[in-house]
């Protein structure tokens, strides 16, 4: 009993220094990152009044379950509140990662996938409007007006996604870094879906009308996100690989489902 709580203290004590690990590196890739390219996500004022209006309004209800989510969740062990906040480091890296794809909008990783399937996706929505919120000010990727249409396809239509296929996946009997894949990678891929969904609605196409121009979207968005999607989901394998083996405890608290190899 004693040699597993002494194990225990040694993994939160390790866990602790990668964190700050983490946020060296993030300091480190704001300073490298080119600032002047494309807006992040969905830049400020492209999208008409009337939906930003409506796409802060579909996000909010699950604003709100996702806060009662982390609230219970950390209740019941502190601990978790490190990983959470791991979790929301590395969707910041990566989504502060981004490759210019069409005007008004941009390619790159979401990193929204890793804290899905550890805190679900109530508690990814909650993550992700706040990673938004400090990108719109602090590194003026995306926008404060745009805010609520970037926080419904990034930190609520991508991780629901990523969730669904985390869950089929290992219910399937298939194996943890298989479903963890597959999930980083579609969550990825139908962020963007929405996203051109999101942009063709807002600036239909003058002959073709909302379809022709979701499509022109989709088609742009593809040549960049699909491999970007892939790397996601590699990447997110290897971090989730690392806290399986150092934060065992933490993913029986919060009954992540681990297939053995």
């Amino acid at each position: 009993m004693k040699g597993d709580r002494s194990k225990n203290m040694k993994n939160y004590s390790y866990s602790k220094k990668m964190f700050v690990r983490i946020i060296a590196t993030i300091v480190i890739m704001l300073v490298l990152i080119p600032k002047e390219v494309y807006g992040m996500h969905i830049m400020e004022g492209f999208l008409p009044p009337v939906w930003s209006f409506v796409w802060g309004v579909a996000s909010l209800p699950f604003v709100i379950i996702g806060l009662i989510s982390i609230q219970r969740k950390t209740k019941t062990n502190p601990r978790i509140k490190l990983l959470l906040g791991m979790v929301g480091a590395f969707a910041f890296v990566l989504s502060a990662v981004k490759i210019p794809s069409v005007n008004g909008s941009s390619s790159h990783p979401t990193g929204v996938g890793l804290g899905t399937i550890l805190f679900g996706p109530a508690s990814m929505s909650v993550l992700g409007l706040i990673v938004l919120m400090f990108q719109a000010i602090l590194l003026a990727h995306g926008g404060l007006t745009t805010l609520g249409a970037n926080t419904f396809s990034m930190a609520i239509a991508g991780p629901f996604v990523a969730f669904l296929v985390y869950k089929i996946v290992i219910k399937m009997r298939g194996k943890s870094w298989l479903a963890v894949f597959l999930a980083s990678s579609l969550g990825n891929l139908f962020t963007y879906i929405v996203t051109a969904i999101q942009l063709g609605i807002a600036h239909p196409d003058p002959n073709g009308g909302v379809l022709l121009s979701i499509e022109k979207f989709m088609s742009v968005f593809a040549i960049t996100q699909i491999p970007l999607a892939i790397s996601e989901g590699i990447l997110t394998v290897v971090v989730f690989n690392f806290i399986q083996q150092y934060s065992k405890s933490e993913l029986e608290e919060l009954n992540v489902i681990i297939k053995s190899e």
